[in-house]
């Protein structure tokens, strides 16, 4: 198996602003007018985007949100834990992995406008992913969540929203 460092210099992934290496390997040529898209559009986006994603054991992906559904699809490496907090549900944790006797899934879906980050739970490598977004990604449509405000909006799990998020 490849190490971390393999794949970030042979892919040219770079730092991604959420944590973790990232590289858009794809964005469609078409894209849909704001006219044809939900109101949380601000402008045009492309079909669909994607890219590759990479965290390291020492990484995290800081809860975020997006205004589209993304699809995680796992590529190599250890399994990772992908954490979405649903206002009616609570807290969802899904294994990206290729475990799948042991609750893995090789692709787990995170639907438009939900906050959610990611970690390796248990001490591994990396693990590489790829993640599509349709309508496609544009930052215009990324944000960071405030811990205070989460913690507020979901008490009962604290320790995961301290753990992904910024002070």
């Amino acid at each position: 198996m490849q190490d971390a460092a393999y794949w970030v210099r042979c892919l040219d992934l770079k730092p991604h602003p959420e944590g973790g290496f990232y590289r858009e390997t794809y964005r469609a040529a078409e894209s849909i007018e704001t006219s044809g898209l939900p109101a949380r559009f601000t402008g045009r986006r492309s079909f669909s985007t994607a890219i590759y994603f990479l965290l390291r054991n020492q990484d995290r992906s800081v809860f975020h949100r997006i205004r589209s559904d993304e699809l995680w699809h796992y590529h190599a490496g250890d399994s990772l834990s992908i954490y979405v907090l649903h206002e009616e549900n609570g807290l969802t944790v899904h294994r990206l992995g290729a475990d799948i006797e042991h609750g893995d899934s090789l692709q787990v879906v995170v639907p438009a406008n939900t906050w959610f980050g990611a970690h390796l739970e248990t001490p591994g490598r990396y693990t590489l992913a790829g993640c599509t977004v349709a309508p496609g990604f544009d930052f215009a449509d990324f944000e960071m969540a405030d811990r205070a405000t989460l913690l507020k909006t979901f008490s009962g799990h604290a320790d995961i929203i301290t753990l992904l998020t910024n002070p």
